[in-house]
């Protein structure tokens, strides 16, 4: 499955970037400039130091920050993420059935984040995280009530709060036709 942006997505990027400027005072080669002097080496530290140092919000930092990659741009898509993240193969096998049924669902994004992978249509209705020993967690944006194989979220996670229904999967067969209902309606949530 194509890793893109929803089309809501890009709005929201191309929003962030026509108004950066008026934002934050500076152009982005200024901030660029500023950056090279930032004694912090990982992003959270370097976001830190932006609103810390220099009064930049969130999204205006992530911006700074993305674009200080080689390509620039705004964007979270990595194949590297990816394949750091799924590198156990148990894992990438669940991974693997999830993304099939998110396939088979119109208008379907799917993208990689540092610590999970999302599925978006115009919001973010699930995610997906590595558990240890391999499987995963899967999130859906539904009311852990509609199925008995659904928990609530009791764990903050990084993705989004609106994901509050958790099911832990351990291998592709779990990914039955309840599961892809299920992944659906999360799916027309969204």
């Amino acid at each position: 499955m194509a890793a893109v942006l929803t089309e809501r997505q890009q709005k929201w990027f191309a929003t962030v970037q026509a108004n950066f400027e008026k934002n934050t005072g500076k152009p982005m080669a200024a901030w660029l400039e500023i950056m090279k002097t930032c004694p912090e080496t990982k992003p959270r530290a370097q976001m830190a130091w932006l609103k810390a140092e220099h009064g930049v919000l969130q999204n205006n930092a992530a911006f700074i920050l993305d674009s200080m990659k080689p390509e620039g741009g705004m964007g979270w898509d990595d194949d590297d993420l990816r394949a750091t993240l799924w590198k156990e193969p148990g894992s990438l096998a669940v991974l693997e059935a999830v993304e099939a049924v998110a396939g088979r669902l119109d208008g379907v994004i799917s993208g990689q984040r540092k610590a999970f992978t999302s599925f978006s249509r115009a919001v973010q209705f699930a995610a997906a995280r590595p558990l240890k020993g391999g499987g995963l967690l899967l999130g859906l944006k539904l009311d852990p009530a509609v199925s008995p194989r659904l928990s609530p979220s009791v764990r903050t996670e990084s993705w989004s709060e609106r994901l509050s229904a958790v099911v832990e999967l351990t291998a592709p067969d779990q990914i039955d036709a309840a599961l892809a209902d299920l992944f659906g309606q999360a799916a027309d949530n969204g």
